[in-house]
């Protein structure tokens, strides 16, 4: 086993991080790429969703599917913002915790293969148990996993780290959504989603072997006090304090409702233009390979140009999608809808874990991270309930018309009162 280096010992935290950063950006961009392989196989957007799509034709229901992925992730961020500021190495709670985001993947082969013994209604209860479960453990992950990036790869770094670990995820993921499409296409049901998803576990497997192989210094510069007060109260104080971050956060709240179409471009695909379950695949596999160049782009160009701009770049392009998605005249159509979608979830959710690692310092991170995330949960929840409400009453058209409107609203609200945290540099 490799030592580990003790800064204060000798070597400051920050000479640590240097000498192992090219190690640590390989090992973690490995980590990224087959974890992207396994979600190609299991895709909340699309496989999962088709998968759904089998037990019950409401909109409501499947428009929760990305929202308890996304809630999950978001939500206990917050609570654990004081046990995660309390530790000098964050890798041994990342490596419990993300166990619980992919040992489900097993428990949905389970529910694909015995589907039909099980009934509609029970394996669709089981199924949503299965997602609850998924999105919480990823949440639990999520503010030690941003935080230890944070620490080991420098500010100057993060923005194109994390657009290329996203990029490499895009690629495999395409191979997998690919392959995915040919394995509904061809193998009956239910034996095709069990097979879906036991490579999904498969792919988080291996993924998980190289997020292990991280070499974290353990940090003994780092002032830790006796006393921490509630993540609240001490969330509270910093959202006074820091008017630009609260207006972020104000921000990323809207961005949910800007994007609910989104949850419901497969369902309408299905629904208007008859779309085959292997068209589903190549549009899966043309979002991730669009995202593929926009994650290493936007990352790259973040770094230099700003985090905000790829921000509204990326309002824009949901108004697009939304708008192609409210007038598109046949399946072609959606291939554009897709990829201008892609863009939208590369700027959110890329360019918005690298803008919040800027914020605070080493002690205050963790509670930025967890109110940009815990904060915007009851809104990431609301958002499709609503867009599912939207599209059984006035139908989808009218949906993706006020995600075009929530898109542009966003965009001019980044232009006006959002500022980079940190400056640029040249």
């Amino acid at each position: 086993m490799p030592t580990l280096p003790r800064a204060g010992t000798g070597t400051t935290l920050e000479e640590s991080v240097h000498k192992t950063l090219k190690y640590n950006l390989t090992v973690n961009l490995l980590d990224g790429a087959f974890y992207g392989l396994g979600w190609g196989f299991g895709s909340v957007g699309t496989i999962i969703t088709l998968f759904v799509s089998r037990m019950t034709h409401s909109a409501v229901l499947i428009g929760l599917i990305p929202a308890i992925h996304a809630v999950g992730w978001q939500l206990p961020q917050l609570f654990m913002a004081n046990s995660v500021s309390r530790l000098r190495r964050y890798k041994p709670m990342v490596m419990w915790m993300t166990i619980h985001e992919r040992l489900p993947y097993l428990g949905l082969a389970l529910v694909a293969l015995f589907m039909t013994a099980l009934g509609n209604k029970a394996a669709l209860g089981l199924t949503f148990i299965m997602l609850i479960w998924q999105g919480l453990g990823a949440g639990f992950t999520a503010n030690g996993w941003q935080t230890m990036i944070a620490k080991i790869i420098p500010s100057d770094w993060r923005g194109t780290f994390f657009g290329a670990q996203a990029a490499l995820a895009n690629v495999l993921m395409s191979i997998a959504a690919i392959s995915a499409g040919y394995i509904l296409d061809r193998v009956h049901d239910p034996l095709n989603f069990t097979a879906c998803f036991l490579l999904t576990v498969v792919g988080m497997g291996l993924s998980m072997v190289f997020l292990g192989l991280t070499r974290e210094p353990v940090d003994n510069e780092k002032t830790i006090p006796e006393y921490q007060p509630s993540p609240w109260k001490g969330g509270l104080e910093i959202l006074r304090r820091d008017k630009n971050f609260s207006a972020f956060v104000v921000v990323r709240l809207l961005t949910q409702f800007a994007s609910m179409g989104f949850a419901f471009y497969i369902v309408y695909g299905l629904r208007r233009f008859g779309m085959s379950d292997l068209t589903a695949g190549f549009l899966t596999a043309a979002v991730t390979i669009t995202s593929t160049i926009a994650n290493a782009l936007m990352g790259w160009l973040g770094d230099r140009l700003g985090h905000r701009a790829m921000l509204i770049a990326g309002s824009v392009a949901v108004t697009l999608s939304s708008l192609l998605a409210w007038g598109a005249p046949s399946l072609n159509w959606m291939y554009p809808v897709f990829i201008l979608s892609g863009l939208a979830n590369v700027a959110y959710w890329t360019i918005g874990m690298a803008i919040t690692t800027e914020f605070g310092t080493e002690e205050t991170r963790p509670t930025y991270i967890g109110l940009s995330n815990t904060l915007v949960a009851p809104f990431t929840i609301i958002a499709p309930l609503l867009g599912g409400w939207i599209a059984d009453m006035a139908g989808f058209q009218a949906l993706f018309m006020v995600s075009a409107v929530g898109g542009l609203v966003t965009a001019v609200l980044l232009f006006w009162l959002v500022r980079d945290p940190r400056p640029r540099q040249s």
